[in-house]
């Protein structure tokens, strides 16, 4: 392996010292039609090999844009596929540094073929080992759509283009106006990107991340790691965490580490990896403002569901049920944005979402910090549709609506007094955790403080679980 080119550092950054072994250094293009000779690609602008992060094994791809611009030719991505194929036998995740120029037009048909080959491996590793592509460089036509096919995505901040059209060919649109390849653009609005920074802030994060990560489907939700942070750890401070729930999740986290995936976009709902008791747990909470290190709230957000919430949520959850890894739901939620734009795709994205936690047989928690009335409640992985343990802050509010909303609609036309007077009778009778838990629809009421403590107790106690569901080949939502 080359030590000078950009693709080889960037592999010995990401890999532990000396790990790498390379695979198929000498394969070169074998095109020569327009005067493409094979002595001008060594390794075919690709470089392939094997090594391990914080101790564990991955499969590494590097593509190198000082050969051939990094283009991806026949021989270029049978070296990619031939690394599918042995992450998938020995089940290991794989890992692309994506840096290229796109399809290698003096292939033509052979560089087309190749795409779709390399398109059925990553299909069939679906779900089984972890997929991670970071877009070092450009990354457009073709390759956007295998960067986006992978489990998570990274992006270098500033030079880095990821696009299936350049931001030059969309009609009314120029890069000046709007650089739709930009990390910015694909973090935030898209949604394709889950982690952004400079090139050495991405290469720290994907080690963190793999040392999260399961090796595979039956590694049975990863290694558990001796934890040394107190188990019972009382927070008195996570009470004042309803509404920045990503605060709440690094509160509760061993030794405060919270791994936030997709950030940047639909900030109204978190997910992201923890360990607790050394075992990972993946997180899905609602957030209704965004405070800054001093705790003042710089961002307003509400506690209503979102089409692009639901979607998050729903492909998060799913990669957890995949890989084994259990599933803790912060829930915080009154209903359901009310826009035209949103309505359009609303039904379809809460029912997305339903369904990947209903259909989740890893262990699930959903702790009720807040507010939870309403379908977008049952919708949050609530008991009603799998949850196996329901717990609730001795604050929180469980129910259809909000109190007063409830006496207007029961008591329509009465005075005020009136109306005050049945929310706060509503507001005893219907909405306390207490009357959920009489109902058996909540499971345990604690102090916000012990939280941390009952969750792995119930992370404990769920270890074993197993959960048979009818013969069928896939659901359809």
């Amino acid at each position: 392996m080359s030590n000078t080119s950009k693709a080889s550092q960037r592999i010995n950054a990401l890999l532990d010292d000396n790990s790498f072994v390379e695979i198929g250094a000498l394969v070169t293009a074998r095109a020569t039609d327009f005067n493409l000779k094979p002595a001008d690609a060594p390794s075919d602008g690709c470089i392939t090999g094997y090594g391990v992060i914080g101790g564990n094994p991955v499969y590494v791809y590097s593509q190198d844009a000082s050969v051939l611009n990094g283009t991806l030719g026949e021989m270029h991505a049978r070296k990619i596929a031939n690394l599918y194929d042995l992450a998938m036998k020995t089940g290991a995740p794989i890992i692309g540094l994506l840096d290229s120029a796109g399809l290698r037009l003096q292939e033509a048909t052979d560089a087309m073929n190749a795409f779709g080959e390399l398109y059925l491996k990553q299909t069939l590793a679906s779900g089984v080992i972890p997929q991670i592509t970071a877009v070092m460089g450009n990354c457009g036509g073709g390759l956007a759509v295998l960067s986006t096919m992978a489990d998570f995505t990274f992006m270098e901040e500033k030079s880095a283009k990821l696009f299936v059209n350049s931001p030059n060919a969309l009609e009314g649109n120029y890069t000046a106006k709007c650089d739709t390849a930009s990390a910015k653009f694909q973090s935030e609005e898209s949604g394709i990107v889950d982690v952004v920074g400079d090139e050495a802030t991405v290469i720290a994060k994907i080690r963190e991340l793999v040392c999260l990560l399961p090796a595979n489907n039956e590694d049975q939700g990863g290694t558990v790691l001796d934890c040394k942070d107190d188990l019972n750890r009382v927070n008195p401070e996570i009470a004042g965490c309803v509404g920045d729930t990503s605060i709440a999740a690094t509160i509760l986290a061993d030794d405060n580490l919270f791994f936030e995936v997709k950030g940047n976009y639909e900030k109204s709902m978190v997910t992201g990896f923890l360990r607790l008791d050394g075992q990972t747990v993946g997180v899905v909470a609602n957030r209704s403002e965004i405070c800054d290190e001093e705790g003042k709230v710089t961002e307003k957000l509400g506690t209503v569901l979102t089409k692009k919430g639901c979607e998050k949520a729903a492909d998060f959850v799913s990669f957890c049920d995949a890989f084994d890894i259990p599933v803790l739901t912060l829930t915080n939620v009154t209903g359901f944005e009310a826009t035209k734009c949103s309505e359009k795709g609303m039904a379809r994205a809460v029912a997305k979402m339903t369904y990947a936690f209903a259909n989740a047989t890893v262990p699930k928690i959903n702790v009720i910090l807040g507010k939870a009335f309403g379908t977008a409640y049952t919708a949050m992985n609530s008991k009603a549709i799998g949850a196996d343990l329901t717990i609730a802050w001795n604050s929180a509010e469980i129910g259809t609506m909000d109190s007063k909303m409830a006496a207007k609609i029961m008591y329509e036309g009465q005075g005020a007094d009136v109306i005050e007077e049945k929310a706060a009778e509503y507001r005893k009778l219907q909405l306390g955790a207490e009357s959920a838990a009489r109902r058996g629809y909540v499971d345990q009421i604690v102090e916000p403080a012990l939280t941390r403590k009952y969750v792995i107790g119930a992370l404990e106690m769920l270890y074993t679980k197993t959960e048979d569901r009818p013969l069928k080949k896939h659901g359809t939502v």
